[in-house]
């Protein structure tokens, strides 16, 4: 409904839950429309609804960080991406409960319960702006290939037949036509509300896998890549919402012959960009091969169990168990374009990151293994 609000804003509080996936939101009317981020006031939510808290101790609170348009209440309404904090205000985390049973007399039959509580933190995004605060002077950039899979809510791929498979792949990459391209009016609107609401939207593609699809954001510099990536993904389920379907950023959505999805990264720094820039790529690529195990664990919310089933080393993946680069090489850990290779500068592409991947974590460890990490002297021989 398009109606009159008076000098009333409603503001729409987007956070990250304790899944480290999932994205929540509730909304509170200002009574006057915000110029700026300082002026959308904290809130709280209750964290034990979000795994995030354990019941007695409910209480979260949401810290304002970035403010958006709103594409579906229209301006001057407002979508403000929020860091969770815990009661002390540290940065929040996944809040387990774990339940070990004891029989303390066979006689008796009394049971015990032992309760252990444990908390992994799902706030990157504090961890995340303190290395890009470090590494600031080197103007790095970041631009995320998102690939996402619809689904019916019943979890049937979108327009896939009911009793079998799609044709196998090959037209539907960048495809056109209602035989090769399933779900663009759900892609074109989620195009238009990232425009609206600021996002730095790059484009869009049909993807290999019938019904999947990609979206890129950037170029962004250091904290604002992740931010504008959360955003624009709940845009996108809330798109999808309006439609009765499901974005799924499951890495490997159907077993078989068919792509998985992932979410390529790809960076430059100021001297990268710059001419002869192609040897500081080497070099990045040189320290990201001695800490491929480590990037492997911050690449899906898992640790790697979710990118084991994408990065078979086929379907345009490299192998979960080796590190690789090549110019224009698509089955590699790093790609480097084949416009860089020629120009000697630019950037490269990590494409190991899992469509389901926190942006944070995952510039976060680039930046800190490219930037920060010295060089290993060579062995004397």
């Amino acid at each position: 409904m398009s109606l009159p609000q008076g000098d009333k804003c409603q503001v729409t509080y987007i956070w990250i839950d304790g899944t480290g996936e999932g994205l929540r939101n509730k909304t509170r009317t200002l009574d006057c429309v915000p110029k700026s981020i300082e002026d959308v006031p904290e809130w709280n939510f209750d964290g034990s609804s979000t795994y995030q808290a354990e019941g007695s101790n409910s209480d979260m609170y949401l810290i304002p960080v970035r403010m958006f348009k709103d594409p579906f209440t229209l301006d001057p309404n407002k979508l403000v991406l929020c860091e969770v904090l815990k009661y002390n205000r540290l940065p929040a985390g996944t809040f387990f409960i774990f339940v070990l049973m004891l029989s303390c007399s066979f006689r008796t039959n009394e049971l015990y319960l032992l309760l252990f509580f444990y908390c992994v933190e799902t706030n990157h995004r504090a961890s995340c702006n303190k290395v890009m605060e470090e590494v600031k002077e080197h103007c790095m950039w970041f631009g995320m290939e998102q690939e996402y899979t619809l689904f019916g809510v019943d979890g049937h791929p979108y327009s896939w037949p009911q009793n079998g498979y799609p044709a196998p792949q090959g037209p539907y990459y960048c495809g056109v036509g209602a035989d090769n391209a399933y779900g663009r009016d759900i892609v074109e609107c989620h195009y238009k509300a990232c425009l609206y609401a600021g996002i730095n939207i790059y484009g869009t593609n049909a993807e290999v896998m019938p019904s999947q699809w990609e979206f890129q954001v950037g170029p962004c510099e250091g904290i604002e890549m992740g931010d504008q990536l959360w955003v624009a993904r709940f845009l996108l389920h809330r798109v999808c919402e309006d439609f009765g379907i499901v974005a799924s950023l499951d890495p490997k959505p159907m077993k078989g012959n068919w792509n998985g999805a992932g979410c390529h990264t790809n960076v430059s720094t100021k001297q990268m960009r710059e001419e002869g820039g192609l040897q500081y790529i080497e070099q990045a690529i040189k320290k990201l091969s001695k800490k491929h195990d480590e990037h492997i664990r911050f690449y899906d919310p898992h640790g790697g169990k979710d990118n084991i089933r994408r990065l078979t080393g086929i379907h345009e993946t490299s192998s979960i168990y080796d590190f690789s680069a090549g110019v224009a090489n698509r089955g590699a850990s790093i790609r480097i374009p084949r416009q860089v290779g020629q120009e000697k500068k630019g950037y490269f592409e990590d494409r190991r990151p899992a469509a389901n991947c926190d942006p944070y974590a995952v510039t976060r460890i680039i930046a800190s293994t490219c930037l920060l990490e010295s060089e290993e002297p060579e062995e004397s021989k």
